[in-house]
């Protein structure tokens, strides 16, 4: 099946999203366009509607198809990830503890890293055990960003916690 792009401007850089029929393969924070077209396909508008509600801070939860691609063990750990409260944050440790491994941080780490899927997929709500934002692949400040932005609604305000 043929990948489809699409765009949205957020309030921290521009994200690029691709998807099919099957679901949404990625969203990337990106530089620049690479694909020119301005249609939309049908399979991303419900992704684009969605993110723009949460940077609204109309959204807490995000109902999509997706359809990431990654090892058995990258899935495991995404799927952990989707389940962090908004708001909240929770260690490497914690992850590697909900997969049954206390010993797997490292990996988990690894497939924290490799997360096809930025702000639906909440890889941002992982954080060092020691409590400091550490690694994000679209810049610690954009992770620090969203951290911020989820709390904010949570609490009523918008208050630097990091």
């Amino acid at each position: 099946m043929e990948l489809h792009t699409a765009y949205y401007s957020s309030p921290i850089g521009l994200i690029e999203i691709t998807g099919d029929e099957d679901g949404i393969a990625t969203v990337y924070f990106v530089d620049e366009r690479r694909h020119t077209s301005t249609k939309v396909h049908p399979s991303l508008k419900e992704c684009l509607y969605q993110l723009e509600e949460y940077f609204k801070g109309m959204r807490k939860d995000f109902g999509i198809k997706l359809n990431a691609k990654g090892s058995d063990f990258q899935k495991k750990v995404w799927d952990k990830l989707v389940t962090i409260p908004f708001g909240k944050t929770v260690s490497y440790l914690d992850v590697s503890k909900m997969l049954g491994d206390a010993n797997a941080t490292r990996a988990v780490g690894n497939a924290n890293g490799s997360n096809p899927i930025s702000v639906i997929v909440p890889c941002h709500r992982v954080i060092g055990v020691n409590g400091k934002l550490v690694g994000y692949g679209a810049g610690v400040w954009r992770k620090e960003w969203l951290l911020n932005h989820e709390r904010g609604i949570v609490f009523g305000k918008q208050t630097a916690l990091f």
